[in-house]
């Protein structure tokens, strides 16, 4: 949806002195380049920020700027105003009182909106703003009809049935922000699953009759054979959605009841990382701030798959990027796409492994290194002595904690000394989901009812009575009473004791024990302030992170 040009954003940002005319050159430079558009490369690369642009725009038109993502409009405000109406003219209705409306738009100045407001208003006093056009379309989701109700119509057209369908899930996919679309055949049925904030939910169901022209169509697009059915295949589809492009990682494994797909979104382009999106506190983010300004070291990051390593890593990388320095990754997949960094896909039919790449990188005069993971003694052999010559190496790494990296890299054939001199930091992470703000609500709870949850939760809260939140469940979220994800994060910075501790090969006991002497926060106990702050649920962090009274009796037991 586009209510206004690049040609007319950047007059507006150059006549109001939001960039200059060097800034904007750049821009168009480099979004040309990158086959992206102008308003996504000067968001992704900080040059304004979301804000800002909507206030230019606004001020422009001669209205109030409202951002769509503080300001919550409920379900019935938005179907207060027929859809054919809401997204011909892209309208939200923000406030109605018995003299007046408010309604926010993404374009003000448009022809005959007043001639199609005044039969739904009347008489009351009709006052327009501006906001940014993805902010406006996000909340047209509440006109969206179940995926059950669009199957069967989509059936009944008896018209091309496969791509009908194929097309509905992927929009529903992009409207929910689905990280992964999953195809499940069962004995009558394929179940439609999305997976939203890391948790899977059904989204629909079609009779199993369908599920051979589907997964022909998928594995067409994806430009895999569709006469095998008994080998596990992969591939990969563009698909262009809105006129943004989306790439999906495609799967396809043989089950007892047929081919299993799931599908994989992958971001098309880097658009707004920071670290100070990611829910650091603010002595995590001067340790990680301090480390990346050293000429050379190691920075880890640790935690499960789907734990936001990846993500952590490219806001650092975005802010490491500038002319001056190479960057060059090597990951399995690329998942996201950067301007000014050079991005290398592995792939095992040419023997382009980790280890083999990351051999090449080094011979490219490098700066900085991401690898994307380091799985094996090799990598790791190679990733210590390209931080120990001069380069920033940044990599994930698969531990429970941060504090067992260390013992898991020496069990790698690791030179202790090696390791001490190279090591900077260790990030574990979890992510976790954040109440939905249309429907947050306080709670009083005790600490009883806290020890009720988890006995070692309680040693965290020192009232007899706090102040909590937790999410009703509204269309907004699914009814799910959550919307987005958090981070959080436990870090051990390589210190001189800390160092000197490596060298004796200690236990991840010893290194957790001195790291939180020195002030470290475990995962749990970062968890507990995102609680109490009103982020999320103690309830969610239980289901991600255990307190470390638990984890000892855990490890006794194992």
């Amino acid at each position: 949806m586009k209510s206004i040009d690049d040609k007319k954003v950047k007059d507006i940002l150059l006549r109001e002195s939001y960039l200059s005319v060097e800034d904007i050159q750049k821009a168009e430079t480099s979004s040309g380049a990158s086959n992206t558009s102008f308003v996504d490369h000067i968001l992704a690369e900080s040059l304004i920020t979301k804000e800002l642009l909507g206030q230019a725009i606004a001020e422009s038109f001669e209205v109030p700027y409202v951002d769509l993502n503080i300001y919550n409009p409920q379900r019935e405000q938005v179907l207060r105003i027929p859809e054919e109406i809401a997204k011909k003219y892209n309208l939200i209705l923000l406030k109605e009182d018995k003299n007046e409306v408010i309604l926010t738009t993404t374009n003000p100045k448009q022809s005959g909106l007043a001639e199609v407001l005044q039969p739904i208003f009347q008489t009351k006093k009709i006052t327009l703003s501006y906001s940014l056009p993805e902010d406006v379309e996000k909340n047209f989701i509440y006109y969206r009809k179940p995926l059950k109700t669009r199957f069967t119509k989509i059936i009944e057209s008896q018209k091309r049935i496969a791509p009908e369908i194929l097309g509905s899930i992927f929009d529903d996919a992009f409207a929910f922000n689905a990280s992964d679309i999953h195809f499940e055949p069962q004995d009558d049925s394929i179940i439609i699953r999305f997976r939203v904030d890391g948790v899977l939910h059904e989204a629909g169901r079609l009779p199993k009759k369908y599920h051979e022209n589907i997964l022909n169509r998928v594995k067409v697009r994806a430009h895999l054979r569709i006469d095998e059915h008994f080998a596990a295949q992969d591939g990969s589809i563009r698909h262009k959605n809105k006129g943004k492009i989306a790439d999906f990682r495609v799967s396809i494994v043989p089950t007892i009841h047929g081919e299993k797909i799931v599908m994989r979104i992958l971001a098309q382009y880097v658009r707004g990382f920071a670290l100070n999106d990611l829910g650091l506190s603010a002595r995590d983010q001067g340790i990680l701030q301090k480390a990346a300004k050293k000429p050379f070291g190691m920075i880890l990051v640790t935690g499960p798959t789907g734990s936001g390593k990846t993500t952590t890593l490219y806001a650092l990388l975005k802010l490491l990027n500038s002319p001056e320095v190479n960057i060059t990754t090597i990951e399995d997949p690329v998942e996201y796409r950067m301007q000014g960094i050079n991005q290398i896909q592995v792939n095992p039919d040419t023997n382009l492994t980790f280890a083999q790449g990351l051999r090449s990188v080094v011979r490219q005069d490098p700066d900085i290194i991401l690898v994307g993971e380091i799985r094996d003694d090799e990598t790791v052999e190679i990733s210590v002595n390209a931080a120990l010559t001069g380069h920033i190496l940044l990599s994930t790494f698969h531990a429970n904690d941060a504090s067992t990296a260390i013992p898991r890299l020496l069990d790698m054939k690791t030179e202790p000394f090696l390791l001490a001199s190279t090591l900077e930091v260790i990030i574990a992470q979890r992510l976790m989901r954040r109440i939905c703000n249309s429907c947050r609500y306080s709670i009083k709870v005790t600490k009883k009812d806290i020890q009720k949850l988890s006995q070692g939760a309680g040693q965290y809260f020192d009232e007899s009575t706090s102040t909590l939140y937790k999410g009703k469940g509204c269309f907004s979220c699914g009814d799910t009473g959550f919307k987005g994800r958090i981070a959080i994060f436990e870090f051990i910075e390589i210190t001189a004791e800390m160092q000197d501790m490596i060298l004796e090969n200690p236990s991840a006991q010893q290194i957790w024990k001195l790291a939180e002497s020195q002030g470290a926060n475990s995962l749990f106990a970062d968890g507990v302030l995102k609680v109490k702050n009103g982020i999320t649920t103690l309830e969610e962090l239980l289901r991600v992170a255990a307190p470390p009274y638990v984890s000892k009796k855990r490890e006794k037991k194992e």
